[in-house]
């Protein structure tokens, strides 16, 4: 029997994940020995090259390409724009039933209820061609993603023309706004591979499908056609049957256009049964206004726009695209804000309007958006790695995020499934307080605090008012967030106007640690959605990091009484949970006697038992449980919990949804290595199955904590088996699915990111610092601080260490920065210069760890480089 990602192959790399394995290996189910193959691991490591789809792996791609809490567009493989959930309605799933996960085993096909595309007109010798931009007009086809952008190459042997298309919305970290346009910009290149000239007309058309799922008997649909200098539109919207009594709700309009010197511009505008290119590409172009019934689908409203293009043999000209959508209306009964619409119509008054704003800043959102790109992907880091840990940001950009025009920004769990920003799943996901943390920050003011806080106890809804009451894990989680928002700030405004009831949402944890031993006792609700009883390593973990997140803090505010009080606590927690809920191999869960019979995971070995430690490597805390035990606990994870394939252990325990299928690799949410009789102390719940199950937001989170502790080979491993997982010759590699389609929780992908670079920041101390966990000798990396990004360089040799900051965007401002020591070395002599010039500055060491503190701060902007040496 083979192991790994199957029985068969790494999808990426055409490999054996692992084994081989013989039966005997599978008698726990879960091999403890990986047999993981040399060259396999060598890979989790190599540079390697960026990842690009072909063949029948398009078929599965579906990358958001539309700004944050916009909707969802999806770009498909071929380069064809699908699914259109940008309107105005509400689902639980993109295509199937979200909760189920079904688009896990059976990957959405790529379908549009909007017919929209692009081609080319290729005249050479007399003779002229139609071809389609996607898979019915080209034989080879490529697609390369790096979120934000996508790119796909369109060629054939013998064709005289290839075309490169690069696809995105504006995404530039911090700037929230610009990220946030209800667009895609499509930007073509078009090369003549020939030895003779050719005549080009690349034409793009869309279909008018405004109210396509509400009042469409009040409307008629409406093209008009839109120009400024370098603009040409086609708004797609529609007008009320009767003027005196129109739709209750404005449901938009959306629209196509070129931008280019409108005097080579033509256009198309007409009722037709299908979007016939022949048609589009007839010289009966017009300028006319259409209009159609809303329910006549045998004449569906068109309108096209046409760039014609003349190119010399050998020759390339590149024209840019944009589609846009405005719609406004939000169907979300009870959530406070979503009845004032999406934020974007705040900016907009409608399709046009952004088109417009694209436009006038093409050059500014283009450069940042690939600047990003470049800043990303550029470095030592492999591929592959950060492929996975960015591409979960792309949750932000579908119908799981929305921001409301009052700035309230809210989440479900997975597309349309579970409402309320649940504060127990986000507070895994580590993406958006990272890239874009006002998202974050008004979260925790408009509803933590907010609207979902209970000024009488403390308590934080954990639903706000979607659901009420308490989830223990998601107030300890929602406090270690809060000091986490406030290190990405320049100042400490932000945690000056949240302090007092973040205090309160602590002392209400406070209170369920009955006995003030720093374990908390009693119901304690959880994202396993259930009520557990007794001590719990997990919760109890996270607790303690609260604890000392609310020690940071106070320390701040100066509310040194609190902040010593926190810190007794947690000094005690950390003692109790090792000392009372440590098997000697890892941490469980000591049942309460009074009820026994409760749902938990008690003996078993679960995903979660050290999440307290996790969250703390992410705001630099320190340690939260002891170090070896801490350690052993995550090799139990990878021993008993981490299978090669998880066939043989789903074959035994079936029940529960499945996210990882016979063949593939996945850790396991909860195991029984000790084989305890009825380890979860229930026959049945509906959250027993749970434990079966494969879920990346948890794997996510495992592998971060791995890879902070120093396991970086396994940290990496789990990482990667996530990631072939979602390769497109499986399924969509832009859909991480949990209970529900783009799950947020799977946003603690970037955690692992962090934990790799070592990373730590602190924006009101003007502090930053890195720890690279892998090839520190030369290492080089992205950044995001509070009001800027960059990149850090690291280079290491026999005789000094050479470090650089450099800032690519916005500004950093630093008044000290840490690094760490190859073992041995002193770092006695140490030089800091910005640019060409010497700052002064002094050095302290401790262990490893070298503290470099400027006399002034050093306040950077692009392009200043921060140079460190240490000799």
């Amino acid at each position: 029997m083979l192991g790994g990602l199957g029985a068969a192959t790494l999808l990426s790399q055409q490999k054996a994940l692992a084994g081989s394995f013989e039966v005997s290996d599978f008698t726990r189910l879960i091999p403890p020995d990986k047999k993981l193959p040399a060259d396999w691991i060598r890979s989790l490591y190599e540079r390697g090259e960026p990842t690009v789809y072909c063949g029948t792996e398009l078929q599965t791609i579906g990358m958001p390409v539309g700004g944050l809490c916009a909707g969802l567009l999806y770009l498909g493989g071929d380069g064809r724009l699908w699914l259109w959930d940008v309107m105005n309605k509400e689902d639980e799933g993109i295509l199937a039933n979200g909760r189920d996960g079904l688009l896990y085993a059976h990957p959405a096909e790529p379908v549009s209820p909007v017919r929209q595309g692009f081609s080319l007109q290729i005249k050479a010798h007399g003779e002229s061609e139609i071809r389609p931009l996607d898979r019915t007009g080209w034989k080879n086809i490529s697609f390369q993603g790096q979120h934000p952008v996508g790119v796909v190459h369109y060629s054939d042997l013998g064709a005289p023309v290839s075309v490169r298309l690069q696809a995105y919305s504006p995404f530039i970290p911090l700037n929230t706004d610009d990220s946030s346009l209800p667009a895609t910009v499509m930007t073509f290149t078009l090369t003549n591979n020939s030895s003779a000239p050719l005549e080009i007309v690349l034409g793009g058309w869309m279909e008018n499908s405004v109210a396509l799922y509400t009042g469409y008997k009040s409307v008629v649909r409406r093209n008009r056609i839109r120009q400024d200098a370098s603009l040409t539109f086609v708004e797609c919207g529609m007008e009320a049957v009767d003027p005196s009594a129109p739709p209750k709700h404005d449901y938009g309009n959306m629209g196509i256009g070129v931008l280019a010197d409108t005097r080579k511009i033509s256009l198309f505008s007409a009722k037709m049964e299908r979007p016939d290119p022949k048609i589009i590409f007839a010289d009966n172009a017009s300028h006319a206004e259409e209009t159609a019934a809303a329910d006549d689908w045998a004449n569906r409203l068109i309108g096209a726009v046409k760039y014609p293009v003349t190119l010399a043999p050998g020759a390339a000209e590149t024209v840019s695209f944009v589609v846009t959508w405005y719609f406004k209306y939000l169907d979300l009964n009870g959530i406070e804000g979503a009845e004032t619409g999406r934020n974007y119509a705040t900016r907009f008054s409608d399709s046009y309007a952004v088109a417009q704003y694209i436009q006038q800043n093409f050059h500014r959102l283009e450069a940042d958006t690939l600047l990003w790109r470049e800043t990303w992907y550029g470095g030592t880091l492999p591929h592959w790695f950060l492929e996975r840990t960015l591409a979960n940001v792309s949750t932000l950009a579908t119908t799981t995020c929305y921001r409301f025009g009052t700035g309230r920004f809210y989440g479900w769990e997975g597309v349309g499934c579970c409402p309320g920003t649940c504060t127990h799943v986000w507070s895994y996901a580590q993406a958006a307080a990272r890239l874009f943390p006002e998202l974050e920050r008004t979260t925790r003011e408009m509803v933590d605090y907010g609207i979902g806080f209970e000024p009488d106890t403390g308590r934080i809804d954990y639903r706000g008012e979607a659901e009420r009451g308490e989830a223990t894990d998601g107030q300890a989680g929602t406090i270690l967030r809060t000091l986490r928002e406030h290190q990405m700030c320049a100042d400490s405004r932000f945690l000056e106007r949240v302090w007092p009831r973040t205090r309160q949402a602590i002392e209400y944890l406070m209170r369920k640690d009955a006995n003030q031993s720093g374990i908390i006792q009693g119901a304690q609700h959880n994202t396993m959605d259930a009520d557990w009883y007794g001590e719990i390593s997990w919760i109890s973990s996270l607790y303690v990091a609260a604890l000392l997140a609310g020690e940071q803090m106070a320390m701040e505010m100066n509310d040194l009484d609190f902040a010593a009080r926190c810190r007794k606590l947690a000094d005690r927690g950390n003692a109790s949970i090792c000392e009372q809920l440590f098997n000697g191999e890892y941490f469980v869960q000591r049942p309460d006697p009074l009820r026994p019979d409760v749902v938990g995971y008690y003996q078993s070995s679960d995903v979660d038992q050290v999440l307290g430690q996790s969250w703390a490597w992410q705001v630099g805390l320190g340690r939260v449980l002891d170090q070896k035990k801490t350690l052993s606990a995550l090799a139990s994870l990878w021993r008993y919990n981490f299978a090669c394939d998880v066939g043989p252990f789903r074959k035994e325990f079936p029940a529960g949804r499945w996210y990882a299928l016979p063949g593939e690799a996945g850790m396991i949410m909860a195991t029984n290595p000790r084989n305890i009789p009825d380890p979860f102390h229930a026959d049945w719940h509906f959250s027993v199955p749970h434990f079966n199950e494969c879920m990346t937001g948890f794997e996510h989170q495992v592998a971060s904590h791995m890879i902070a502790e120093g396991m970086v080979e396994e940290g990496l491993a789990v990482t990667r088996a996530v990631h072939d997982r979602y390769h497109a010759s499986r399924r969509n590699p832009w859909n991480e699915i949990e209970c529900g389609d783009h799950y947020a929780r799977a946003m603690a992908s970037y955690g692992t990111f962090i934990s790799m670079c070592g990373f730590e920041y602190h924006g009101p101390k003007q502090h930053i610092g890195f720890a690279p966990r892998m090839g520190e000798s030369s290492f080089s990396v992205a950044f995001v601080a509070a009001e800027g990004w960059g990149t850090f360089d690291q280079q290491i040799d026999a005789s000094k260490v050479a470090a650089m900051l450099t800032v690519k965007w916005g500004r950093v401002r630093l008044r000290t920065i840490t690094l760490r020591l190859p073992e041995g070395r002193k770092g006695n002599e140490v030089s800091v210069m910005v640019n060409s010039s010497k700052i002064p500055s002094r050095a302290d060491t401790m262990g490893q760890r070298l503290t470099i503190s400027l006399e002034s701060p050093a306040e950077l902007d692009p392009p200043d480089v921060l140079h460190i040496t240490v000799a």
